[in-house]
């Protein structure tokens, strides 16, 4: 190898093997990725030719077992790329994310290796294997024939082609939306067009301008999502304007940032290669191996929940409407609009504001004796602060976690504060994957976009980011229990649409009585919040649910849309062709944007969500149906919390996830529940 002294090329002498971030130089990992790459091919070319007969161990396991220096260094460079990034980062996902599609191809696209992989399939049911290692085989044996291995060599090397080009445009994609959003964020000169945010956000705006060198000034970053947290507190109307207007034309500038050449591309470039694999679209390729299994299964699910939706979201705008009628100024509804008058909606009819909600959810409060707290009471595991492994910033806190009976299970990494260096919304994600084959235990991280607040105060929380706490750590607890012999069956490493299950069942125990209560206390006076302030958000659980299910569904379908294009389709317009589809799904309500718009989609561009938004509208059934059968067998128990964990959590995907489901919950999911948690639907 070309210098021992690079950290990744071996497994990290820290507790857990956890990265050493202190020892880490950026061109690290670039020389890691290159020599990694080298390594795991030439092992892979070692399989693939070996003159042994095929068996499970020298083919399916040696497979497996490949290229460890390689992936050790993607899941640190992989997790720095979206929370801490810089110039030289980014120039090196550049360079290496074609050079990483082609190493793929050539173990994905490889003859000699299918060969020997499809002997062993074939007779897999003759060997004396387990469960596990026989979901081995059918997965990986899946994979390579998605991926093209039945192709002929023409056929590859086009293939191979699009593979390299399809991960430079992503690649480019997001770099482009990560300056876009930098660069769209708006700057106040004047404190006046800030009336209405509380003095901790104005302090936050301040501090924020500081750090990009405006004195006097305060800036308004952009999240990723169309909505912005400041449109519900600004009163004066041409800020909300500015700002909305800035968030959804953030990358559509027509400058070096613009996203949609790169948008219509990507989209061409992946019906090509479905086309290639022999199916119709890109969509109907990337749900083989998923739960709903087709495009039209998909589809068909989200279009049948539309008209409730969007019938809601009507109701909701009228009374919006009637509201800001009452207003001097009046004028119609528009997008940045929805969400200052929603919360006065909402406070009108709950007695429930914003303003007063936060003070009750400071973030260390949420975590430690809500998020940490629920997992305690279902799970038996506690979290204790670490302060001698080193973090890549300072912003950043790890955790030991321990089992009921003392053991120690895992490292958890938290790193909640905005950057402009980070990637927007909240995600989980491991540095070390489980698996008792290799002998790894998980080491993981959450990563959320929270106002940091100025030194000294406290960072409180909306309802709406507890609950992000609450979801991002569901994640966390389904590779913290993971229990496979194989990592690539590990934890998380389930289809999209089974994912995001146990992080949104999750979300439920944000409001359970007892959760509640252990957290929801004022910052200043450690008062519990008062009863009816607490019985007015249980009220107002269900309030705006119209909206927020319209933009999720009109993000979903946008995303389905466009990966049902197919190859002989010209290169489409953005806007036009977003707005055509909005309209045919009959989502296309003025003041209900999408979530996402196309040009700032990172989930289906450059997250791993193509074909897959639908995934969390999916899971939400899930999630519902199954929070039905935790409190029809008493709740927030150990009992509960210990057979979910068996049965769900620390199955990984070792196993069909359908039957994984049902064996559970004893019966098919039941998309009644969502319906009704969501307010499309009376409770009888």
């Amino acid at each position: 190898m070309a210098s021992i002294e690079n950290p990744f090329y071996q497994a990290s002498s820290l507790p857990f093997q956890a990265p050493p971030f202190d020892l880490i130089k950026e061109d690290d990992y670039a020389l890691a990725i290159e020599e990694g790459a080298r390594a795991y091919l030439a092992e892979v070319e070692h399989i693939a030719h070996l003159r042994a007969e095929p068996t499970f161990d020298n083919t399916y396991l040696a497979l497996e077992c490949a290229g460890q220096v390689l992936k050790r260094t993607l899941a640190v460079f992989g997790a720095m790329t979206s929370a801490n990034t810089n110039k030289r980062l980014q120039q090196i996902e550049e360079e290496t994310s074609p050079k990483l599609a082609k190493l793929h191809d050539a173990i994905n696209l490889n003859h000699e290796l299918f060969i020997r992989l499809q002997q062993v399939y074939d007779q897999r049911l003759a060997l004396e294997l387990c469960a596990e290692s026989l979901r081995l085989i059918e997965l990986t044996y899946q994979h390579f024939v998605l991926a093209g291995a039945r192709l002929s060599s023409q056929e590859k090397a086009q293939l191979s082609q699009l593979n390299q080009e399809a991960a430079s445009v992503s690649t480019r994609f997001t770099h482009s939306l990560l300056a876009a959003s930098k660069q769209g964020a708006v700057v106040i000169t004047d404190e006046k067009w800030l009336a209405g945010l509380s003095a901790a956000e104005i302090n936050a705006a301040s501090l924020a301008a500081k750090e990009r060198g405006l004195e006097d000034q305060w800036l308004l970053a952009l999240q990723n999502t169309t909505q912005q947290p400041p449109l519900q507190s600004l009163t004066h109307r041409d800020s909300r304007r500015t700002l909305f207007t800035a968030s959804v034309e953030r990358a559509e500038q027509g400058d070096d940032n613009d996203t949609r050449k790169l948008i219509a591309r990507l989209a061409q470039i992946r019906a090509q290669q479905a086309k290639l694999l022999g199916f119709a679209d890109y969509a109907s390729w990337a749900l083989q191996d998923q739960m709903a299994k087709t495009p039209a299964a998909a589809l068909t699910f989200m279009q049948n929940i539309v008209p409730a939706a969007t019938a809601r979201a009507k109701r909701e705008a009228a009374d919006i409407q009637a509201l800001i009628d009452d207003q001097p100024d009046g004028g119609a509804l528009a997008p940045w609009d929805w969400q200052f008058y929603a919360d006065r909606v909402r406070n009108m009819k709950y007695k429930l504001n914003d303003a007063q909600v936060r003070p009750y959810f400071p973030l260390d409060s949420v975590l430690h004796d809500g998020v940490f707290y629920a997992a305690s009471q279902l799970y038996g595991i506690t979290l204790r602060l670490r302060r001698d492994i080193p973090v890549y910033h300072d912003d950043v806190n790890v955790y030991e976690v321990f089992d009921h009976d003392g053991t120690s299970l895992a490292l958890f990494y938290t790193d909640y504060f905005q950057r402009d260096n980070k990637g927007g919304g909240a995600w989980m994600g491991n540095f070390i994957e489980q698996s008792t084959m290799m002998k790894t235990r998980p080491v993981m991280y959450n990563v959320a976009n929270f106002p940091k607040p100025p030194v000294g105060e406290t960072a409180l929380l909306s309802w709406d980011d507890v609950i992000t706490l609450f979801h991002e750590f569901g994640h966390t607890l389904h590779g913290l229990f993971a229990k496979q012999h194989y990592a690539s069956l590990s934890g998380t490493a389930t289809p999209r649409d089974f994912v995001e299950f146990p992080s949104q069942l999750n979300e439920h125990w944000a409001d359970d009585p007892a959760v509640f209560a252990n957290y929801a206390k004022h910052y200043k006076t450690g008062e519990p919040m008062p009863d009816d302030l607490r019985d007015n958000i249980k009220r107002a659980a269900q309030f705006n649910q119209g909206y927020d299910m319209t933009e999720l569904l009109a993000a979903a379908l946008l995303d389905m849309h466009w990966h049902r294009l197919t190859a002989d389709q010209p290169l489409q317009q953005v806007n036009e062709f977003e707005s055509a589809v909005l309209a045919m799904e009959k989502v296309s309500l003025a003041y209900v944007p999408p979530r996402y718009r196309s040009s700032y989609f990172q989930h289906i561009w450059g997250g791993g969500y193509a074909a897959g938004y639908y995934a969390y509208l999916w899971t939400q059934m899930l999630a519902d149906d199954a929070f039905d059968a935790f409190k029809e067998q008493g709740g927030l128990t150990a009992q509960n919390g210990r057979r979910f964990r068996d049965s769900i959590l620390s199955r990984g995907n070792s196993e069909d996830l359908d039957q994984l489901y049902r064996a559970w919950r004893g019966s098919e999911p039941n998309i009644t529940p969502m319906l009704i948690n969501r307010g499309l639907q009376k409770d009888d």
